[in-house]
């Protein structure tokens, strides 16, 4: 794996894929078989305009409500309302959604670091539209599978690691049923999520902070199954004990 260096902070509008085919040749990487681009959610938001003025929101009375209940901001609140088909959970200082992408997830994805600097107004950053349409128009450009990236909680453990919201060029999803294990048992439920694995990799270099990594390469990989979006991650509501 490797962290492309000296990236440009991203702005809305930006020509991504030219950023980060700048930095690959600054790298000296030209795409080989078994390559796999990882783009942090994050700098994808930005350049496709994702980010929010909190003084430009005007939060409704459910937000309003919310908010007291969360001790959030009650603008964020009416942005994570925005994005979500349902609220889930909360508690003070978080809300947990089901996405309008199917994520369920803290807060919608809606995240205030290294969004703007301490001397601009505060803004709130959203999720892509279509991440795995942002995938796929990256992966256009640049030759590459994509994965786009973002670092979710989990259910019944601590701590945060890299997700797939997004991928092209690659199965997000392999399944192995029907396959043999090592001494021939055939496997009845083995569904890999490769592209989540991808993203957990990635996330070691891109870190949480000021790392300023934002993409990463992996080098090496191998698949055999035909090619699916994240989309396809998302375990809908029949398969759900827990809904």
């Amino acid at each position: 794996m490797l962290a492309l260096p000296g990236l440009p902070r991203v702005a809305a509008g930006d020509d991504l894929a030219a950023l980060i085919a700048a930095g690959l040749a600054r790298a000296g990487l030209t795409p080989q078989p078994g390559d796999v681009l990882v783009v942090a959610q994050k700098i994808v938001s930005k350049a496709e305009g994702r980010s929010v003025r909190l003084a430009d929101v005007t939060p409704s009375a459910r937000a309003e409500a919310l908010a007291a209940e969360t001790g959030k901001d009650p603008r964020v609140v009416e942005l994570i309302l925005s994005e979500a088909a349902r609220v889930v959970r909360s508690r003070p200082n978080l809300i947990i959604v089901e996405h309008r992408l199917g994520f369920v997830m803290a807060n919608a994805g809606i995240d205030q670091s290294n969004v703007v600097g301490p001397e601009e107004e505060p803004h709130a950053l959203l999720l892509p539209r279509d991440p795995d349409a942002s995938a796929a128009a990256l992966s256009a450009r640049l030759g590459l599978p994509v994965v786009i990236s973002d670092s979710f909680g989990r259910a019944w453990r601590r701590g945060t690691v890299g997700v797939a919201i997004g991928a092209a060029g690659l199965p997000a999803l392999v399944d192995l049923r029907g396959t043999p294990d090592m001494f021939g048992r055939t496997l009845q439920v083995s569904l890999t999520g490769f592209a989540d694995e991808i993203a957990a990799a990635a996330g070691l270099l891109m870190g949480q902070g000021a790392e300023a990594q934002p993409v990463v390469v992996l080098r090496g990989l191998a698949w055999s199954a035909p090619d699916n979006p994240a989309a396809n991650l998302i375990r809908v509501g029949p398969e759900d004990l827990f809904r």
